[in-house]
């Protein structure tokens, strides 16, 4: 880091600097998507880790311990910061917030369309107001809020040779690994007072009296029927999201690849211990992670 810092002794950060930040925020945090990240190009890891860190913010602010109108003040402000960038306004705080100066960098030298920032604000935001959906159609509008919004983002740096189409896939992608994150972490977010199952499901299969968020479920509820229907319907959202493969280069069609490949193997180790979120965080090895990381190098993830 520097040693420049503003008139209150807070330390400002150039470029450089500043995406060293986010990039190892990408590394420690994203366990999952930094495998894919760095199959790009350095411009590109760079402006993914940028857009990844601002995101992190958001989401941490959304499942931190602060009340609840500390956390609406908190994204208010992000939603701040994403308006001062789309003007291009300077503001007193630029230089000494690395997300910030990272963020604005990346976005001068790539079209990524930062209005989706504040659909994701929007959907933390729920996640104050909101503790469970009635219906899947529901979820869908949360989960295209807080992970359709990180595709458009994404695809801001991956590029697509079909804009229009490429976000619509972009966003279903983003639905599809948003709702395999449900599946993998039922218990931790009912420990949290949160249940993204939709109840329409809940209640057909017989689970409304299960204690998710200590793993009891009650004799005569068809747990492993629930979690079949919502697989099943992750696997339509990656097959539609998939489509957006042929429209990245080479690269980026290596990093979607490899980071949908490993959501695509943790719903498939769901479907095949249904139960096993119930007791434990599912998920996949190190060496698996990084056989899928080559085969969507080779462009083998389809």
């Amino acid at each position: 880091m520097t040693d420049s810092s503003d008139s209150a002794g807070r330390s400002m950060f150039d470029v450089e600097e500043a995406y060293l930040y986010c990039q190892e925020v990408t590394r420690r945090e994203a366990k999952n998507f930094s495998y894919g990240i760095r199959l790009l190009p350095p411009p590109k890891q760079q402006a993914m880790s940028a857009v990844y860190a601002l995101a992190r913010r958001v989401d941490d602010i959304g499942d931190g311990s602060l009340e609840s109108q500390r956390k609406r003040d908190l994204l208010a402000d992000v939603g701040s910061m994403v308006d001062g960038l789309i003007a291009g306004r300077a503001t007193a705080d630029e230089s000494v917030d690395p997300v910030r100066v990272a963020l604005a960098d990346a976005a001068r030298r790539f079209p990524i369309p930062l209005n989706a920032f504040h659909e994701l604000v929007a959907g933390v935001m729920m996640d104050i107001e909101v503790t469970e959906y009635e219906t899947f159609d529901d979820l869908l509008a949360y989960c295209r809020c807080v992970a359709g919004s990180i595709g458009r983002l994404s695809l801001g740096v991956f590029g697509s040779t079909n804009v229009d189409r490429g976000a619509e896939y972009a966003d279903t992608l983003g639905l599809a690994l948003q709702l395999t994150n449900i599946l993998r972490d039922i218990r931790e977010d009912a420990a949290m007072g949160r249940l993204y199952l939709p109840l329409e499901d809940v209640e057909r299969f017989g689970c409304e009296s299960a204690r998710f968020d200590t793993g009891d479920v009650p004799a005569g509820a068809d747990f492993d029927g629930l979690i079949a229907r919502e697989v099943q319907r992750a696997r339509l959202l990656f097959e539609e999201g998939f489509r957006l493969l042929p429209l990245l280069d080479r690269r980026s069609r290596a990093c979607v690849g490899t980071m949908a490949g490993i959501y695509r193997g943790l719903l498939d180790t769901i479907e095949k211990r249904p139960t096993q979120v119930m007791t434990g965080r599912i998920s996949l090895t190190t060496g698996r992670k990084s056989r899928l990381a080559l085969a969507g190098l080779l462009g083998l993830i389809r």
